[in-house]
């Protein structure tokens, strides 16, 4: 008689209240598809979850597209866009939000007029140019 048991690991993941819907920027990939998310790992026998692996979890910024994940307490970008039941930012209360990337406004160059020698007539002695 043979009888075969089966062990291993079962990891439940789900949103972490208060950063439901919120996507932020991978530090790995760079693309805006990181999700706040708590992994609670699981042994399991026989494919139950038997005991916990972890007693709190980990609070995590995971990548839906190159599966990387961050611990949140890594992120204070993704921290203060947390949120309160009604919709309302509850970490930067009275304070601006954080810049994020490169200070914002026109790209360089812009508004600073034509480069030098742009638009002007050729020089003396010179046929201007023709396509045909």
């Amino acid at each position: 008689m043979c009888i075969v048991f089966t062990c291993g690991e079962h990891t439940f993941r789900k949103e972490v209240e208060g950063y439901e819907g919120i996507t932020c920027q991978c530090h790995n990939c760079g693309n805006w598809a990181g999700h706040v998310i708590k992994s609670n790992p699981w042994f399991t026998f026989c494919f139950v979850p038997v005991v916990p692996l972890s007693v709190h979890g980990y609070q995590d910024v995971s990548c839906n597209i190159c599966h990387f994940a961050q611990p949140l307490e890594h992120r204070p970008d993704v921290q203060g866009m947390r949120r309160d039941g009604e919709g309302n930012n509850i970490t930067m209360q009275g304070q601006p939000p954080p810049q994020q990337g490169p200070p914002q406004g026109p790209p360089q160059g812009w508004g600073q007029g034509p480069p030098q020698g742009y638009g002007q007539a050729p020089p003396q002695g010179q046929a201007p140019m023709r396509y045909g």
